[in-house]
């Protein structure tokens, strides 16, 4: 394909419901796009829209200067997961690189909304001080239990006894092999992707203690998990409506499991709606020639 007839583009990097939703977006009015995806999964999701060139397959730091300056974006938009904070910075550093080039290169971060549940919740810290005030040995009540990281809630669950359900990706699943009796202990909810699988099993989550599958997931499904796994710990990220935090946090005070959240980062940026009013402003001024770039990366 001829990518110079494709000049100026827009890059839209994204794996997450924000992304897809930019790319159906312009799909939808007539904005042709590239859509990069890291996985097969990805791909699927989005092979059906009209208008749209998809690639597959992640792109580091330099893969994504080298794309910007040879395709002469002029707009990047980074929709990705807001957990995926290594690749924000690839994308903000790649930018900066080729806008160092060509002087032309915008970046703009959309972020997913999301308001804290209104709860009594608190840190692990200042839970555990109750605790050792009350003489209690764990916490297993209604509360929800915010930490900085995976890491994080890892040490809180260390303290604890009890089962746990594991929600947090298969990124970081390893560091759950740190809580004593873990093969007994956590169940760990996965994709449904071979690689995620395979690895998930090589750690020691097998079995009955290994849930495959894509969400997000609506109440019900989530409290039939709990209660399954007989779980008082619900390990979760923060990761609004579109991550389904709101139907995990009501299935936990359903089954009266105590709800440990790790919390996003934060960061600043633009909605959805917001990006959507940039991409039909911006392929306003192009010629219907041209194609708009939109890369979808999974975080």
């Amino acid at each position: 394909m001829d990518t110079d007839r494709m000049k100026p583009g827009i890059l839209i990097f994204a794996g997450t419901t924000e992304g897809r939703s930019l790319a159906e977006y312009a799909s939808a009015n007539s904005v042709r796009c590239f859509v990069s995806v890291a996985t097969d999964y990805g791909k699927s999701l989005l092979e059906k829209l009209e208008n749209i060139i998809l690639l597959t397959g992640r792109m580091d730091e330099k893969e994504m200067e080298r794309f910007i300056e040879e395709n002469d974006i002029r707009l990047v938009i980074d929709a990705t997961h807001p957990f995926a904070r290594e690749v924000t910075e690839n994308i903000r550093s790649a930018c900066e690189k080729a806008r160092a080039y060509s002087g032309k290169v915008r970046y703009v971060r959309c972020v997913r909304p999301f308001e804290k549940r209104a709860s009594s919740g608190q840190s692990a810290e200042t839970s555990e001080k109750e605790d050792r005030a009350a003489g209690e040995e764990d916490t297993q009540d209604e509360r929800i239990i915010y930490t900085e990281s995976v890491q994080d809630a890892v040490e809180y669950l260390k303290k604890t006894t009890g089962n746990i359900l594991i929600a947090t990706g298969s990124k970081e699943l390893h560091l759950y092999t740190e809580i004593d009796n873990y093969r007994e202990r956590c169940f760990a909810r996965v994709l449904s992707t071979e690689p995620t699988v395979k690895e998930s099993v090589r750690l020691g989550f097998e079995g009955s203690h290994l849930f495959a599958m894509q969400g997000p997931f609506a109440p019900d499904l989530n409290l039939a998990l709990l209660r399954q796994t007989k779980a008082a710990y619900f390990v979760t990220k923060e990761t609004g409506k579109a991550g389904g935090f709101d139907e995990k946090a009501e299935a936990a005070e359903m089954a009266g499991a105590v709800l440990v959240v790790i919390g996003r980062p934060d960061e600043t940026g633009e909605s959805v709606e917001a990006v959507e009013e940039m991409i039909k402003e911006y392929a306003g001024e192009q010629n219907s020639s041209r194609e708009i770039l939109c890369g979808i990366c999974r975080g």
